[in-house]
């Protein structure tokens, strides 16, 4: 917003980081010790989910399409896709429970799971919420004391302007993108590592 790109996609990113998360904790989970396994979750929910952010960015930079069009519709495409693997029984699909007859999504809780910190004796504090906080505290120091984020306040007040001071527009709009739908992924895999499953009600 800061940089006025009207970012309407963070629902697929979210179902695309997600999907990495997911298949991390499958693949991984057996083999790799659980820290070592939420963390390529995050990692890999972070690259997918900005890699698919990038590409309606490129698309406004090489093309001037209308990023808030083109972000709505990628939630189709994204949300689709996971309605596909939710619902299709398959050798595949190792999303899914092999025990159901009918497609049910299967539980990654005991391969990857973030902990949780008892509070008395009826709450729990899960660690994505300290670890959420901590990430507000960087974006806002981020967005006001660095580099980069002063050059995505000039480029939201004036392309044109960023362009005479020498900045690199297209560059600056990429990256930020970028970070953008990183950061809706890292919440994606805080969600499925929380809750231990993949589903459409993500």
């Amino acid at each position: 917003f800061k940089m006025r790109f009207w970012n309407i996609g963070g629902e697929g990113q979210f179902i695309v980081g997600a999907l990495a998360a997911a298949f991390i904790a499958f693949k991984c989970g057996p083999v790799m010790p659980m820290v070592f396994t939420l963390i390529l979750m995050c990692l890999a929910a972070m690259i997918a989910a900005g890699a698919y952010g990038l590409i309606s960015a490129f698309l406004k930079v090489r093309f001037g399409t209308n990023e808030t069009l083109m972000t709505l519709m990628m939630n189709y495409v994204a949300l689709y896709g996971l309605t596909f693997i939710c619902e299709t029984k398959a050798d595949w699909n190792f999303f899914l429970s092999e025990e159901s007859v009918r497609p049910v999504p299967k539980s990654f809780s005991d391969l990857a799971e973030f902990m949780s910190f008892p509070i008395g004796e009826k709450f729990q504090l899960n660690i994505c919420v300290i670890l959420t906080l901590i990430i507000g505290v960087l974006i806002f120091i981020y967005l006001k004391y660095t580099k980069h984020g002063y050059e995505i306040s000039v480029v939201g007040d004036s392309a044109g302007t960023a362009n005479y001071a020498g900045m690199k527009v297209n560059r600056i709009v990429l990256r930020t993108v970028f970070l953008s739908a990183a950061l809706i992924g890292l919440a994606a895999s805080f969600k499925v590592g929380t809750s231990g499953v993949l589903s459409t009600t993500i």
